[in-house]
């Protein structure tokens, strides 16, 4: 290879970078526009909640004059508005959103008690919907209008239609229940004993976003193996399996990430009635204790913790789509 190529890869690869920085630092800078915006509407709950603010972080407390002027001073209600939402922001960017109003414990502690449990669920549920939800939808997109490829969107269907408590309820009483192949509740304690403790839990959640990434893979991958490209690759005696895999799934690729940025967000998000089920002790059951007990500091603190998952898996699909497609010029999208 010559010299001249060669600086002429580096001039390309060092543009590319270029792009690269800069569609990421815009992206960021976008989504971070958007969380200041989320973070305003989430602090303003504190005035909307009946009764004024003051009355939204006693909580079930009993009213005191020494408890009120406590509160007063800590949550700086005698500033103004815009002055009270910089300081509660100012504090949030440290992860300090307060105390909880039923415990009197931080909201930063008591999330980071929890959160580890809701993403081993959430992260084993995306697991098993991608793992399963694509293989199953190239085998119903390489037999389509077959009795498999009817068969494997039916049950795609079925698992779909069923809320993720309905579910998990099914689940634990056959496997748990009557079987007693899994535990019924609780955690476990390690990776080994997580796994079994919460494979029922991130099943129940997988069902019912798992057809969307089988329906998904399998239009993709109808549409690509339709290409001329793939009949081209077909024609020069390209082995089937290179077919598949090189030409036809990585340009089905975009679709199904999309459908991964999807089904992340919402078990991430949608755990709250199977975390209930299995009596999990996660970000579900802590949200569901934080609303039976008015509890604003807590909510204020989950919804921020929840939004910001949300904006990061978004960042996420959206640098993973120039990595799939090359098509898709990262300074275009910027």
């Amino acid at each position: 290879m010559s010299g001249t190529s060669v600086r002429a890869r580096r001039r390309r690869a060092a543009r590319v970078s270029g792009r690269w920085f800069t569609f990421a630092v815009r992206r960021i800078a976008a989504l971070v526009v958007l969380l200041i915006a989320l973070s305003f509407v989430v602090f303003s709950l504190l005035y909307l909640a009946p009764g004024g603010p003051e009355q939204a972080l006693l909580g079930t407390r009993p009213a005191t004059p020494a408890l009120s002027a406590a509160l007063r001073e800590k949550y700086h209600l005698d500033e103004s508005f815009l002055r009270q939402y910089w300081l509660w922001l100012r504090d949030a960017v440290l992860l300090d959103f307060g105390d909880s109003t039923r415990t009197g414990r931080s909201v930063s502690a008591s999330l980071a008690d929890r959160v580890g449990v809701s993403l081993f669920v959430g992260g084993y549920a995306f697991t098993l919907a991608m793992v399963t939800g694509v293989p199953l939808g190239v085998v119903a997109a390489l037999r389509k209008r077959t009795v498999l490829d009817r068969g494997v969107v039916g049950l795609a269907v079925v698992g779909v239609s069923a809320p993720a408590f309905v579910t998990g309820v099914f689940l634990l009483y056959v496997f748990s229940v009557a079987l007693g192949w899994f535990p019924g509740f609780g955690a476990g304690e390690g990776l080994a004993d997580g796994l079994w403790h919460l494979t029922l839990p991130a099943a129940a959640l997988a069902l019912s976003v798992m057809a969307l990434v089988l329906k998904l893979t399998r239009t993709a991958m109808i549409h690509a193996l339709d290409q001329d490209y793939v009949a081209f690759a077909r024609a020069r005696g390209v082995p089937e399996r290179r077919v598949i895999v090189r030409y036809a799934l990585r340009n089905a690729l975009v679709s199904v990430i999309t459908a991964a940025g999807l089904v992340l967000t919402v078990v991430l998000t949608g755990s709250v009635l199977v975390e209930v089920t299995f009596a999990l002790p996660g970000l579900g059951s802590l949200l569901v204790d934080a609303v039976e007990n008015k509890d604003l500091p807590m909510l204020q603190g989950l919804m921020m913790v929840i939004a910001t998952v949300i904006v990061l898996v978004n960042l996420a699909i959206d640098l993973l789509y120039t990595l799939v497609d090359p098509r898709v010029r990262i300074g275009s999208a910027a």
